[in-house]
């Protein structure tokens, strides 16, 4: 663009001396635009904050309250669009709650590391039924041993402990003498230790018993023997033949 100069103009200066409009128009006009577009910058870019306070109402400023920015809020665009969101930090209880479905997490995962790790040791240990039945029944006679050795004891104690009540009986009103004292009270003892022996080995033999059990419907379904098997198709039926009606004549 070509600008007009005045007649009377010489190096930009107009009547006087001063400077002519012609000349400053052109060097002012870049710091003009700059100003322009500035003028608008922060409006294009102004930011909303959506939040939320105790009670509950929703509220839209420029900024986050101090006492809110813990409590979550939502950046948004002049069109309302999201822009980035704050999430709340996390009270005592949720923090608390947090931590027990944590540990419940680690727990479970435990437990099921555990189970599969019992399950590969029963495939191991096992190749058949019948193992499993053989282990049991020596288990089981192990336990039946200990428990009759102790009830054959304590049917001695029991013998002796008659006697004994007998020669105590014999003194009467005398003085019993200790040492028959001492035997008796012995005596008594061991027979309340051989009766706790077994009720101890008596629910052993339960537990025995019953982790076998479990560990023989465990195998067969590890070993696909107690899956559902398909129903087998019935023969298809023959059709029956029609016996055409007779002519009439």
């Amino acid at each position: 663009m070509r600008w007009a100069r005045h007649p009377d103009e010489g190096n930009g200066t107009g009547p006087g001396g001063q400077a002519s409009l012609g000349a400053v128009v052109p060097a002012a006009l870049p710091a003009l635009l700059l100003a322009a577009s500035l003028s608008w910058l922060p409006c294009a870019t102004a930011t909303t904050y959506k939040w939320v306070d105790d009670k509950g109402v929703v509220h839209y400023s420029d900024k986050v309250p101090p006492e809110v920015v813990n409590k979550g809020s939502q950046e948004l665009t002049k069109e309302g669009i999201t822009l980035r969101k704050t999430e709340p930090l996390p009270t005592a209880e949720q923090r608390k709650a947090r931590e027990a479905e944590d540990e419940r997490r680690r727990q479970l995962a435990k437990l099921q590391d555990e189970a599969g790790r019992r399950d590969r040791a029963l495939l191991a240990s096992y190749t058949s039924e019948r193992e499993i039945d053989l282990s049991r029944q020596r288990s089981l006679a192990t336990i039946e041993a200990v428990i009759e050795s102790a009830q054959h004891y304590s049917d001695q104690l029991t013998r002796r402990k008659v006697d004994v009540e007998a020669r105590r009986a014999g003194y009467r009103d005398k003085p019993v003498p200790a040492v028959l004292e001492r035997d008796y009270e012995g005596i008594q003892a061991e027979l309340a230790k051989q009766a706790e022996l077994i009720r101890q080995k008596r629910a052993e033999w339960n537990a025995t018993a019953a982790r076998y059990d479990a560990e023989r419907a465990r195998w067969r379904e590890l070993s696909g023997l107690d899956k559902p098997r398909a129903a087998a198709p019935s023969p298809a039926t023959a059709p029956v033949p029609v016996k055409s009606a007779a002519p009439a004549r």
